[in-house]
């Protein structure tokens, strides 16, 4: 026999033993698939039920569907409609009880102009109670004799000034038919006719207001008695009475209010005060160039041009054209020009000079705002509201600029609190190289 070589048996026995781990191999790879099978066919799929109701996904919150500019006008027009309802009904609360609210307005406007007397009476050692009685009965007479001169000299001048506008309508109607217009006799007598038509027709809303005037009147004496009422607690207990309206007033908020009281009727005194003095020095100043016109009635004009006054801009521009029209009708065209440049010459320096020196910033509203003010008060309120809207809108711009500054210095003071509140952090040491 013969023998094979050692390399090749040796390279034989390589070959045999590769084979022996290919045919491994080749059997875990099978074993792997058949295992792999055999999990894919016991994972069978699950059993639809058709009848179940379908699931439908989760839709995302409708609110963060809408723009945000949107949800800012939603949130802020719903906020506004509450404030508009409680304005309302606020507003309807008022008319309700209109009377007793301008009574009250108008003992706050005399109170504050009454007050800073009785306060020198008590400097000057008088005690609190005749101080205000003294000054309370001054004032009342000084109106009262105010309101009974002015009566008196109409009912004076009533005839003379009844001749004195006949003889202006005659000199009109002379005027009228030489002028450019053309205007016959016939069509002014057709006007005369119209209107006395016109009267007649109307009779009984003439009878009906003359009762309603009567009304009118003793609403009137009611509202008097209750500012003379209203006026003499203000003035003996004003203290009291804002120290008890400050317990209604949250806890939270009641410094604010408190610093703002003195404020707002510091405001009020000084509008009611410096009111006074320009209206005076209109009638004063108006009531002398129309006296030296010779226009009729000179005095009781000045007194209504003084009481006008006080409804601003609207009572300026109202018994300024009354001085002018009883001018016209009574002395002429000439007398009517020569009033009215009187007039919006004294109006011009009140406006530029007297309200900015006398008023003060204090009390400076623009005169958008005192439009605004002056005609929403006469909307609600007449003649009382407008009086009283200016001096409210004042006295509000006070208050509100207080409570803001003293919001913002609380928020100042709390900020610097919790900074000195917080402890330092401590310096971290550097790293030892």
């Amino acid at each position: 026999m013969s023998r094979v070589p050692g390399w090749l048996g040796r390279l034989g026995a390589g070959l045999t033993e590769m084979g022996e781990r290919l045919d491994e191999r080749r059997a875990e790879v099978e074993k792997e698939r058949a295992g792999s099978e055999t999990s894919a066919s016991e994972a069978e799929p699950p059993t639809v039920d058709y009848r179940a109701p379908v699931v439908v996904p989760v839709r995302p919150d409708p609110a963060q569907a809408v723009p945000w500019g949107v949800r800012v006008a939603a949130e802020a027009g719903w906020r506004l409609l509450i404030l508009a309802g409680t304005l309302w009904v606020l507003m309807r609360v008022i008319s309700a009880v209109q009377l007793v609210v301008l009574a009250f307005a108008t003992a706050l406007l005399i109170t504050a102009l009454l007050q800073p007397t009785v306060a020198r009476l008590r400097r000057w050692g008088l005690p609190r109670g005749p101080a205000t009685a003294l000054t309370a009965v001054l004032g009342f007479v000084i109106m009262g004799l105010i309101g009974w001169f002015v009566t008196w000299q109409v009912m004076e001048n009533i005839d003379n000034l009844s001749d004195q506008i006949q003889d202006g309508i005659d000199e009109l109607r002379k005027w009228l038919l030489h002028s450019p217009f053309h205007v016959t006799d016939k069509q002014i007598n057709q006007i005369a006719k119209n209107l006395r038509e016109a009267i007649g027709a109307n009779t009984d809303q003439i009878t009906s207001a003359g009762l309603e005037g009567v009304t009118v009147v003793v609403e009137a004496l009611t509202g008097i008695l209750l500012t003379v009422f209203c006026t003499l607690f203000l003035l003996y207990d004003g203290r009291r009475i804002w120290e008890w309206t400050l317990k209604l007033v949250p806890a939270a908020a009641r410094p604010g209010v408190a610093g703002a009281g003195p404020r707002a009727w510091g405001t009020l005194t000084a509008y009611v005060r410096g009111t006074v003095i320009v209206a005076l020095i209109d009638a004063i100043f108006i009531g002398l160039g129309i006296y030296f016109l010779n226009v009729p009635m000179a005095v009781p004009l000045a007194v209504f041009i003084f009481l006008f006054a006080f409804i601003p801009l609207v009572g300026a521009v109202a018994s300024g054209a009354l001085a002018v029209v009883v001018a016209l009708v009574t002395q002429g065209v000439f007398t009517a020009v020569m009033t009215l440049a009187v007039v919006l010459a004294v109006q011009q320096i009140e406006g530029h000079i007297l309200q900015p020196f006398i008023l003060g910033r204090a009390v400076r509203v623009h005169p958008l705002a005192v439009v605004l003010s002056v005609t929403a008060g006469g909307m609600i309120a007449g003649i009382g509201g407008a009086v009283v809207a200016v001096p409210l809108v004042a006295v509000t711009n006070t208050a509100v600029g207080y409570l803001r500054s003293y919001s913002q210095e609380q928020a100042r003071r709390l900020a610097a609190a919790q900074a000195q509140a917080e402890p330092e952090e401590p310096a971290q040491e550097a790293p030892v190289s």
